[in-house]
Order: C-alpha cells, then structure tokens, then sequence
C-alpha cells in the first residue's frame, strides 16, 4: 500500500514553502525492476491547492544543495515538488565515479512509484505531473520518457532534462515532450551524443534541443569554476554560465507553464 508520512520539517524556503519527508514503493516497469522503499521530500506552495507537480530527479551527487534550490525555485513557480532519494535506500549516496551502481533505467521504477503516489495526494491536479532532471537524473528523464514505460498513463506529460547522457542507441522513442538543455562544451555528458539521439527520433517533434555552445557541465549551478572525477579515472570541468543558466531557465519555466498549466 503506498503510504506517506510527515516526519519532520526538514527545509525552510522562507514564507513559501516547507518540505516534508514521504516514503512510497519503487514499482516495477518495462525493464526496470522494482527498487527498495524510497524516501523523498515534498514541498509545496502556500495553500491546499490542487497544484500541479513536478518530479525532481538529482544528479549523480544525490540529493543536495542543488536539489533544494532547484525545489525553491520550481515551488516560487507554483508547483508542488517531488524531490525521490534514489541513491540511499541503495545503499550509496554518489554515482559519479560508479555509475553503474544506480542506473538511470533503475531509477524509472522510482519514478513510476512517484508518479503512483502523487495520484494519491488530493492537493496535486490528476494527470498534470512534470519531471526534470540533471545529469544521472537528465539521462532518467530522458529514459522514463520512453515509449515502453508508459508512464504517460501514470500521469507524466513533458520532461526537462539537463545535460543528460544521451543514448542514442536505446532512447529513440520517447512518447513525451521533452525539453533538453544541453551544453556544446561539456566534457562529461556530450552533446554530440544528443544531437545523434534527437536526429534519431521515431517521433523528433516532440523533443526540443537548446545546445549553448560555451556551456560546461552544470552549467547551472552556481559555483565556482572546478574540476571533479568522474568514472575510469576520468576529470571533467563544472562551470557556471551566466548566458546559458538564466536561458535555460527561463525556458523550463515557460515549457512546464505550457504542459502543466
């Protein structure tokens, strides 16, 4: 029985929201199996809505600073915000450098279990649920987008994914309107492989593709400049980008205000 309960006020985003801890199951579909029991964090607008939703998938760092500002911001537009923990009831809390320990193919299953939760909730409009991603959590996006999890019929209806690892060899039917953010100078996750994937398309009117062309990886994120491991040993350069950040953000803003509202 999918059950959430409020354990403690964990965050505080000023006068406009509180998220609290929830648990739901990890469901099996397609080919992805059923996880452990997850645990998240729900964080809404003032009020008793019904509001739309929005699934924040983290990146391969887990859940963290980036997540709660994401949250903040994605709550100020007027969603309610479902941020899963897909890594700890894993036993992990980073894939960055062993990105096979969680998959993004696992972690459609949790959003499957997301998606079955949220339909429980009286203060989330049916059938209006968004997800965004970053990263591990792009590349998620971009999977449960697939045509073969039919989580359309669980309630999701468009996804924004950041600088996702693109795969063009698996991903090629997606069912959904996807925005995907992406930037020509990332090391990590290229945009090459994007660009394949989108020109590969059974049905390419449904994704659209904003390549920056200065952009590093979480080009979002506001940081200083800094290297960080990935796998195989391998470095890659993290870089925030005053020209691609607020575009980029601007357009999420508009592409869930037109698929949400």
């Amino acid at each position: 029985m999918i059950r959430a309960f409020a354990i403690a006020v964990l965050l505080l985003f000023g006068s406009q929201a509180v998220a609290q801890s929830v648990s739901f199951p990890s469901v099996p579909v397609g080919t992805s199996q059923a996880g452990p029991e997850m645990s998240g964090w729900v964080s809404k607008p003032p009020g008793d809505g019904p509001f739309p939703a929005i699934i924040l998938a983290h990146s391969c760092a887990g859940v963290g600073r980036h997540t709660d500002a994401w949250a903040k911001l994605l709550v100020n537009w007027g969603y309610l915000v479902l941020a899963p923990d897909s890594f700890n009831p894993r036993g992990t809390k980073a894939v960055c450098t062993t990105p096979n320990v969680v998959t993004p193919n696992m972690r459609v299953a949790d959003i499957a279990g997301a998606l079955d939760y949220l339909a429980t909730r009286p203060d989330v409009v049916k059938g209006k649920v968004g997800i965004i991603g970053h990263s591990h959590g792009g590349s998620t996006v971009i999977r449960s987008a697939q045509s073969s999890f039919a989580l359309d019929k669980r309630g999701l209806v468009a996804g924004v994914a950041y600088y996702p690892g693109c795969n063009p060899q698996f991903d090629t039917a997606i069912d959904i309107p996807v925005l995907l953010l992406a930037g020509d100078k990332d090391d990590w996750t290229s945009s090459d492989r994007c660009r394949k994937l989108v020109g590969s398309l059974a049905r390419g009117d449904l994704v659209e593709a904003i390549y920056y062309p200065e952009a590093y990886h979480s080009f979002d994120v506001k940081a200083a400049d800094r290297t960080v491991p990935g796998a195989a040993g391998k470095q890659h350069r993290l870089v925030y980008d005053t020209v691609a950040a607020p575009d980029a953000e601007a357009r999420t803003r508009a592409f869930f205000a037109k698929y949400l509202r």
